[in-house]
C-alpha cells in the first residue's frame, strides 16, 4: 500500500510548485547571465570563427544549466515536500541486516 503523500494536500503542493517555479526563474537569469558572460569571454580569446560555433556553445551551456537546475530543482521539491519519506520501501526488511 501506498502511503499518503504530503504533495496530495493541494495546499502543500501549490507552496512546493510555486517554491520549485521561483527556483527555476532565478536559475534561468544566472544562466542567461553566465551564456553572455562565457560568449563574450569567447569572443575575446578566441575571436570570430563562426556564427554557428558560438549558437552552439551558447545553446549546449545554456541546456546544460536549465537542465540540470530542472532535475535538482524536483530533487528539492520531493525531499523537502516529505514526499521521499512517503515511499514505502518493500526491501526495508532486507536491508536491515546489512547496515550499521
Amino acid at each position: 500500500m501506498v502511503g499518503h503523500s504530503p504533495l496530495d494536500d493541494p495546499a502543500t503542493a501549490a507552496y512546493a510548485w510555486a517554491r520549485y517555479r521561483r527556483l527555476m526563474k532565478w536559475m534561468t537569469l544566472v544562466t542567461l547571465v553566465t551564456v553572455m558572460i562565457v560568449a563574450l569571454l569567447m569572443y575575446r580569446v578566441v575571436g570570430f570563427v563562426s556564427i554557428h560555433f558560438y549558437i552552439a556553445t551558447v545553446l549546449g551551456i545554456g541546456a546544460a544549466m536549465l537542465l540540470t537546475a530542472a532535475l535538482m530543482g524536483l530533487v528539492f521539491l520531493s525531499s523537502g515536500t516529505g514526499h521521499d519519506e512517503s515511499i514505502e520501501n518493500p526491501l526495508e526488511d532486507e536491508r536491515e541486516g546489512f547496515g550499521p
